[in-house]
């Protein structure tokens, strides 16, 4: 899927929480999968096609990302985006996911897993933040310059200048060189489109804490959860600590069946490594089953 199909066969539903933007593809059993910061549903373009053929693979993007349109004063933290995502499932009639998150995407996606357990048939995490590890230094410093007067702003620059915005992107991927120009437009155009929606992604860093708060409490449910689950992890991620992560989620995750390490992989690697994440999902799905 290129950028021009992304927008062409985009498709909205109507919640409570706002207009939540989407794409899908293929059919059967349904497969969610929930994008991170600053992303959108872009971010699965080459697993949804290709895992179309087994599951009906449905992208939305969160509230405060890409094309959904929300309230100016919705709350944005973890446990409402997951609230969110189960209006988003009943409005689309759907009961039960494979469940799939990356970066913030996994944060809601445990979130989503632990409140509304019966929505979930499997969960897969990769890089994401974990209990009360997060976040380290180089996600605060993030952060920290995000939060910045102005700087969401001077980000427009490096819409126009892929050169840029490979630099802005550098450290969450593994080869940025090989990451197409439209999508650093196709993720940040959006965001950046007006004042309101650059508020709404500075609301979204702003909750950070209350995100760890939220996640710390959820430990207790996500300890008795019967939902299978695997976790694929990178480990040249410099956003979330590799062994702490993985060891928090080895022991505090009853029905965690693998884990599988990706040498040299960063934040965003499902978007670099879509044939290796398919092929492990397609097994795990399986094995479930």
């Amino acid at each position: 899927m290129n950028a021009e199909e992304f927008h062409r066969t985009r498709e909205f539903a109507d919640t409570p929480f706002g207009r939540i933007a989407y794409v899908e593809r293929g059919s059967g059993p349904a497969a969610l999968f929930i994008h991170g910061f600053p992303l959108n549903g872009f971010a699965w373009r080459d697993l949804i096609g290709e895992l179309g053929m087994v599951r009906r693979c449905i992208a939305p993007d969160l509230m405060a990302f890409g094309y959904t349109e929300v309230a100016g004063q919705q709350d944005l933290s973890f446990a409402a985006q997951a609230d969110m995502i189960a209006a988003f499932l009943d409005a689309l009639q759907v009961d039960r996911v494979d469940l799939v998150g990356n970066d913030s995407g996994g944060g809601v996606s445990q979130m989503l897993t632990a409140n509304h357990p019966a929505r979930v048939r499997t969960l897969t995490l990769t890089n994401c933040e974990v209990h009360d590890l997060w976040p380290n230094r180089m996600l605060q410093q993030l952060f920290d310059q995000l939060g910045q007067q102005g700087a969401l702003a001077a980000m427009k620059i490096v819409i126009d200048n892929p050169a840029a915005a490979r630099g802005a992107f550098g450290a969450a991927y593994e080869d940025p060189g090989k990451i197409p120009d439209e999508v650093f437009r196709t993720y940040l155009e959006p965001v950046l489109a007006t004042a309101q929606r650059a508020d709404l992604l500075r609301r979204f860093i702003q909750a950070a804490q209350t995100d760890r708060e939220q996640l710390i409490s959820a430990a207790p449910r996500l300890k008795q959860l019967r939902v299978p689950i695997q976790v694929i992890w990178g480990d040249a991620d410099l956003f979330f600590d590799v062994e702490p992560s993985l060891n928090w989620l080895r022991q505090n995750l009853p029905t965690l069946s693998k884990v599988t390490v990706v040498p040299q992989a960063k934040l965003f690697f499902p978007e670099e490594h879509p044939k290796l994440v398919c092929e492990l999902l397609e097994e795990f799905w399986r094995s479930a089953a």
